[in-house]
This record gives C-alpha cells, structure tokens and sequence, in this order.
C-alpha cells in the first residue's frame, strides 16, 4: 500500500502539469479577454485614453503591461507555473486585489455549506439506504423511494425558489429569512444568538444544497447492500445459524460501504465548489457565484487558481477514496 501511495504522489506532478496546460491554453484562447473588457469599460465611462475612434495605443500597451498580456502565451504559462510553485496566484483583474485575498474572502460560505451538507448527507443517507434494504419491498420502501425519487427529479433553481416562496417570501408563511448568511445585526448579538441566528439563515440553503446528493446516496447504500446479502458469503453466514443482525451489520455492511468510499474523492472540492444557482438565489457570496463572475469578466487568474486548487483537491480525495478502500476490506491489494 505504500508504494501505491509513493506512486500516485509522484503522478500528481505530470498529471497537474497536463490539467494546468490545458486549462491555461484553453481560457487564453477564449474571446473577450481582460484587456478588452477594460477597453470597453473605458468606452462607457468615457475616461482617460478614450476617444472617438476608441482607446489609444498607450493605454492598450500599458494595461497589456500591466496584466502581464505583453508576453507570448506559452511565456505567460511558465512565469504562472514558477508563481504557484510559492502558491501566488497573482492579481485579480475583476477585484484588484491578490488572488489568494480573494478566494479566502468567499471560502467561508462555501466551507461551511460543503462541510454541514456532507456530514448531514452521509448520517442521514447511509442509515436510510439500510433501512430501506433490510425492508426491502415494504411500504416504508416505497414511500420513501417515491419521495426519494421526487426530490431527486427537482432541479435546485425550482427547489430554492419554491423554499423562498412557501417558507420565506411572507406569501404563505415566513419562518425563514430571504437570503444572506447572517443578519444586519449580525454584529451586535451575543454568541448564542449569533448562532441561531447562522442556523436559520442556513436551514433553507442547505436543504437546496442537500436535495441531490441525499437521494443519489442513499439509493447506492440499499442497491449496495442488496447485491452484497445476494453473495456466497452472506448465505453461508445465514446457513450457520448467525442472526440477522450480525449478518446485514458485521458482514454484509461493510463491503456495501465500498461504493461510497467514492464520494470522498469529492469530499474536498465540496468545500470549494459551491453551487452557483443555490449562491445566487440566497444571495450567498461564495465560490461558486465568484467562479461564475469569473468566467464573465474573463478573470484568468482567479480561474486558474480555482482550477489549480479544485484539481489538486480532487487527486489527494481519490488518493484518500484508495485509502478508504483498504479500510473498509483489507483484502483490496493496490500494490
């Protein structure tokens, strides 16, 4: 096992050097770049170097200069790859402020909704998809897949909007505030009413959050638990006269829980992801919705550095889901 470790540690060098190449080369070669959305700001606001016939040469050359667009592409992809080595990110064109700055600004949001969502996932999902194996067929069976399944066929811009109108537009009830991760008097409150306060600012984006991931994962607990009390082993444990319990919980489980060591990969890039369309709707300045305005005013350093640091997450989760593996059954042998 250790050597699988040492191996996979040394791919992630040549494996970050390719998703960074192609990422850097494919964002470069998007239209509408930087420059030219400070070109057209210029235009509108009618500032210096903006005439009639457009923005003078000076002003192009010194912003190109400036953001460091006056060196060839694959210049602009080496000097980028010796400042990540000291993991600095350069400026951001949108906000005017260190990269680094700006993503530690909107990562609270997006941390606090990635961790809570993915514990409650997991406690809930994993006891429900057992439950519903061991009843399998049964009528809790399938209410709950039918409640399930409708969750699942929601998409989250329907789910969130309904969730404000019914429990926070004031039209039918209003328990819950509009958006926001805290109030205005956020400040002024003491700590246990800061933290109700959090709670319920967070109740309504969590379910939104939550509502696709619960059902997928707890119809991959049953299915996996199903097939595993179908196997060799399970019914050679019922044949020597094991109670039910010991067979489903001390044996079959275990193995079931294989598949779902797979989601850990992920359990990082949660933190850093966000959702965009939960974000925009709870009006939650997170990095999903600092993605999102990324990409519109083409901020290439801000993206890069999201993409740097969502793929270096996601290979150490699957080093980690590899781990898991061998946790859960010993008899897994990567070497």
């Amino acid at each position: 096992m250790f050597k699988y470790i040492l191996k996979r540690l040394f791919l992630l060098v040549p494996t970050f050097f390719g998703i960074t190449l192609i990422t850097f080369l494919i964002i470069n070669m998007a239209p509408g770049g930087p420059i030219e959305q400070r070109i057209n700001q210029i235009r509108m606001a009618g500032g210096m170097g903006a005439s009639d016939m457009g923005v003078s040469e000076r002003v192009i050359e010194e912003m190109k200069a400036r953001y460091g667009f006056d060196q060839p592409v694959y210049m602009r992809y080496l000097i980028w790859l010796r400042n990540i080595a000291t993991l600095e990110f350069g400026e951001s064109f949108s906000f005017e402020l260190p990269v680094t700055e700006v993503i530690l600004s909107k990562l609270p949001v997006s941390l606090q909704f990635g961790i809570v969502s993915l514990i409650l996932t997991y406690l809930v999902c994993i006891p429900l998809g057992v439950l519903k194996a061991v009843r399998d067929g049964s009528r809790f069976d399938m209410v709950s897949s039918v409640i399930l399944m409708i969750m699942y066929s929601i998409p989250p811009l329907i789910f969130g909007i309904l969730l404000i109108v019914f429990f926070a537009g004031g039209s039918f009830l209003e328990w819950f505030p509009l958006g926001g991760i805290y109030s205005d008097d956020y400040h002024y409150m003491n700590w246990w009413e800061k933290v109700v306060d959090r709670v319920h600012h967070f109740v309504l984006p969590l379910m939104a959050y939550m509502i696709g991931a619960f059902s997928v994962l707890t119809f991959l607990m049953k299915n996996s638990l199903l097939e595993e009390v179908k196997l060799d082993y399970v019914r050679t444990a019922r044949a020597k006269g094991l109670e039910e319990r010991k067979v489903i919980y001390k044996h079959a489980l275990r193995n079931a829980l294989i598949p779902l060591a797979t989601g850990l990969s992920s359990f990082f890039t949660l933190f850093f992801a966000g959702s965009i369309i939960v974000e925009q709707i709870f009006n939650l300045d997170g990095m999903g919705l600092l993605a999102y305005k990324s990409v519109l005013d083409r901020d290439y350093n801000v993206l890069m550095a999201l993409i740097f640091i969502q793929s270096a997450l996601l290979l150490i989760g699957r080093l980690i889901s590899d781990v898991t593996y061998v946790l859960i059954d010993p008899r897994i042998d990567f070497s």
